[in-house]
């Protein structure tokens, strides 16, 4: 068993809550029953595996079904499992998984989003948890957003982050061109949209364009959409969450093609 701060391998590990030393590894961190499930489920592939006795005892199933993809297991104490994971409580099972590319494209017919300069992780699972709850076909993402593989995006998602397919666009403009010429509509939320969410017509191919969380979107990204989209406020509220946001146009969009 690992007790040591100072064992090389918990060293590594405890680096890679910073996106730097994720890049440099080419690793990230899965923290937690739920994530490891889900990553096993959809079979992505594992590097190494560290879980106190206890939770190796309680998940025994999981732990053999994880060991058949991992690299190395490590029983470790709870003070090494404390000082690996990202969260103030962890569940007992901290597991490092590769990076792998994301894909140069992405096969969208029906509804997609496109996300420019998000910032905060937690949003950005949550909007994944949902675009992949109402049968979205992918997200892209602008390369200044916030890294897809940050901990905290894997456990906003609730393990959705395997199931949604995902991309970072070096440049999001050409890439929402492609798409609309492919016969896609772009729909961009702004405060100044001249048009309702809901009156939108959401049977069509849709790709929402969603912007950063205090400025919104850029400008020039937002005039190359189709259509500009409000979303209903009483006075003084100036806007939602850029993940409410995104969960009320998703859902109008799934409620109109029932």
């Amino acid at each position: 068993m690992l007790t040591s701060l100072q064992n090389p391998l918990v060293k590594q590990m405890r680096k890679l809550t910073k996106a730097k030393a994720r890049r440099e590894q080419g690793l990230f961190l899965l923290e937690g029953t739920h994530l490891l499930e889900e990553a096993c489920a959809v079979g992505y592939p594992l590097e190494t595996l560290c879980c106190t006795s206890e939770w190796q005892e309680r998940h025994l199933q999981l732990w053999r079904a994880a060991g058949e993809r991992c690299q190395r297991m490590e029983l470790v104490s709870e003070e090494v499992l404390k000082a690996i994971a990202t969260t103030v409580q962890p569940d007992g099972v901290v597991v490092t998984a590769p990076k792998i590319t994301p894909p140069a494209s992405l096969p969208i017919k029906t509804l997609g989003l496109a996300v420019e300069t998000l910032q905060d992780p937690g949003n950005l699972g949550t909007i994944i948890r949902t675009a992949a709850a109402v049968g979205a076909e992918g997200l892209w993402l602008s390369a200044d957003s916030v890294e897809i593989d940050n901990p905290k995006v894997l456990r906003s998602s609730a393990g959705q982050w395997f199931r949604l397919p995902m991309a970072v666009s070096p440049d999001l403009k050409a890439t929402v061109r492609d798409y609309q010429a492919q016969g896609i509509q772009v729909v961009a939320t702004t405060l100044q949209g001249n048009v309702t969410f809901w009156d939108v017509d959401w049977q069509r191919p849709s790709l929402i364009l969603l912007g950063n969380e205090g400025a919104g979107l850029s400008a020039e990204l937002a005039a190359s959409a189709d259509q500009s989209v409000k979303i209903p406020l009483v006075s003084g509220i100036e806007s939602l969450n850029v993940s409410v946001a995104a969960a009320l146009l998703l859902y109008e969009a799934q409620r109109q093609r029932r």
